[in-house]
């Protein structure tokens, strides 16, 4: 595998900005690692960060380089601040660069597939909120997401957090204002209702929170929500709680879980 810190300019977010990149690379003399590749265009894996971190998070605290070698899928993590992945109310515009610029400026870098087939986007936290709602939002870009105790019913959240004088709500406020996001694009359980409406496909979806997770009650509501409106969805709750182990096998799971072509 090839890994790959990647400085660039974004014209949407008017700055430079960076994001980490896994490349697969097919090998048969390296101790110790299974490395697969495709030819031509590779799939991709989005891998979204959370609240508290940026793009080098996951390969810092996880094994993410290895565990995705064997699968010959590309892995792209970009850097998004507090942005919820959001085009911010006093801020920049993270969802149109996460939706927009970066999958064109990471395909004209690096030997990315743009098929729908071979698209995928995942996050933690925060992130697994940006990985359903860029997929969710966005469902003719996407083969399939996962949330990682992701911060799946956001109208609700805000609320709490706004009665918190804390950084996480200030920095909340400059993301959303004052704005009620119930029953807006922000909301997950308002953009599936749409896509049902409209009778659009669904990527597949895979959803994993542990049960002494500060954001079991979210994700229980979520995938409550799910099984109502019969959405293809793959759910794993079991003992953990919001940190690092967890994830570290979860995002394992992710990988074994995506329909991966292979070649």
């Amino acid at each position: 595998m090839a890994l790959i810190h990647c400085d660039f300019f974004s014209e949407v977010l008017t700055i430079s900005t960076s994001m980490t990149v896994i490349l697969p690379e097919e090998t048969t003399t390296q101790i110790g690692l299974k490395n697969n590749r495709s030819d031509g265009k590779v799939p991709v894996l989005y891998l979204l960060h959370g609240f508290s971190d940026d793009h080098t998070i996951w390969t810092r605290r996880t094994s993410i380089e290895r565990y995705a070698a064997e699968y010959g899928i590309a892995v792209v993590m970009p850097q998004v601040d507090h942005s919820f992945y959001t085009d911010m109310q006093y801020g920049k515009k993270y969802w149109t660069f996460i939706s927009e610029d970066l999958p064109r400026i990471a395909r004209s870098f690096f030997p990315l597939s743009a098929k729908r087939e071979d698209n995928f986007v995942a996050g933690l936290s925060m992130g697994g909120y940006g990985a359903f709602k860029w997929a969710l939002r966005k469902p003719e870009q996407f083969a399939a997401a996962a949330s990682l105790s992701g911060v799946l019913d956001i109208a609700t959240h805000i609320v709490k957090e706004r009665e918190q004088d804390d950084p996480i709500g200030n920095a909340l406020f400059h993301v959303y204002g004052e704005q009620d996001l119930q029953g807006t694009e922000h909301d997950l359980f308002f953009v599936i209702n749409n896509l049902l409406k409209n009778e659009q496909q669904l990527p597949q979806l895979f959803q994993a929170c542990g049960t002494e997770d500060f954001l079991w009650e979210d994700n229980q509501k979520f995938f409550q929500f799910a099984e109502a409106n019969n959405l293809p969805l793959v759910h794993t709750f079991s003992e953990g709680a919001h940190e690092w182990g967890y994830w570290d096998v979860k995002i394992q799971e992710v990988l074994a879980w995506l329909p991966i072509e292979r070649g």
